[in-house]
């Protein structure tokens, strides 16, 4: 089959996005690839998202068009691929863009390559147009990666786990979906995947352009607001520990050091008058797995000096370093 002749299906969940989804969808639509099915699934969204996802559906006829009630994006997603037909899967977030070319390099790096799954490059944009700090770094070329330097490159926080810079063949997603109620879905999903496939490519082009808004699922809008994310990261921790005992052993001491990162950020977030014995999951699932592990926070290998100092404060008493903490930046 030629490459031309081949189905992407392309799923986009949307919420309350209506001031930045006609460059998203515009952006789809005029992909080099024209074998598309575009698949927009409208998450109960309160504005005016659902009805210019049922106009976009009447101006071109690769689009569908589903309306739910919210549940958030993983359920959105999952929709979207109980109604996918395309060989490839692919993703985007309804305020990200992409470039007219990337699926078509994606499709042609896959075949030529007789892999499942190819990677293109990110950058960051600013609510201002202005590109921001590489979150994860393009390799300088093409790059074939092995599963376990793919792992290898999650735990040390350098790889993209995003779905939406990957075209995945549908077999992958065979009785896989994303984890619902969740956010950190696609890490969780990724590592999964990456026990059935050798290897992937990674392509050097930044054709996926992700809009960073105030208010999006993992930033802070208020001083006492806590994320969700922050949980969910330490629970996938927790989860990757044990996959990487089992499938990946050479990389036990990065996985730990992951845990140990991963509880870091919890605690440097959650608001203080949130740390209490009231809260199960802080004093059961970060501290006391702090203090039970500490002993191997000094000779981890792959934590900074300055990681194992902030831990082992944090251990020993994080109410009172938090707030030590708080009143130091205050004074700045």
């Amino acid at each position: 089959m030629k490459e031309s002749d081949i189905l992407i299906s392309v799923i986009i969940p949307v919420y309350n996005v209506e001031d930045c989804l006609n460059r998203c969808v515009t952006s789809v639509c005029n992909q080099t690839h024209d074998k598309m099915e575009i698949i927009l699934v409208d998450d109960g969204s309160t504005d005016n998202s659902g009805a210019l996802c049922e106009q976009f559906a009447k101006d071109d006829e690769r689009i569908r068009v589903f309306h739910k009630e919210n549940g958030g994006s993983s359920s959105a997603r999952n929709l979207g691929l109980s109604h996918a037909v395309g060989t490839y899967i692919g993703f985007i977030d309804s305020d990200d863009y992409i470039e007219p070319d990337m699926y078509e390099c994606l499709l042609k790096t896959i075949i030529q390559n007789d892999i499942l799954m190819a990677q293109i490059s990110r950058n960051e944009i600013d609510e201002n147009g202005r590109k921001l700090p590489d979150v994860c770094i393009p390799p300088q070329k093409e790059t074939m990666v092995s599963s376990q330097k793919m792992m290898e490159e999650l735990l040390m926080h350098r790889g993209d786990c995003s779905f939406c810079t990957r075209l995945t063949h549908r077999s992958l997603f065979e009785n896989k979906r994303f984890p619902e109620g969740k956010l950190n879905e696609d890490f969780y999903l990724l590592v999964q995947m990456l026990l059935e496939i050798d290897e992937f490519m990674i392509l050097p082009e930044q054709y996926y352009h992700v809009f960073y808004r105030i208010g999006s699922n993992s930033r802070k809008k208020d001083k006492n607001d806590f994320p969700q994310v922050y949980t969910d990261i330490v629970d996938n921790a927790d989860m990757v520990t044990e996959l990487v005992q089992t499938h990946y052993p050479d990389l036990q001491e990065m996985a730990l050091r992951f845990g140990f990162y991963q509880r870091l950020e919890y605690l440097l977030h959650i608001p203080i008058n949130r740390m209490n014995r009231d809260n199960s999951f802080y004093r059961e699932n970060v501290c006391g797995y702090l203090k039970k592990h500490w002993k191997e926070i000094p000779i981890n290998p792959y934590l900074t000096k300055k990681n194992k100092q902030y831990l082992l404060l944090l251990t020993l008493a994080p109410k009172t370093v938090r707030i030590l903490h708080a009143g130091l930046r205050a004074l700045h």
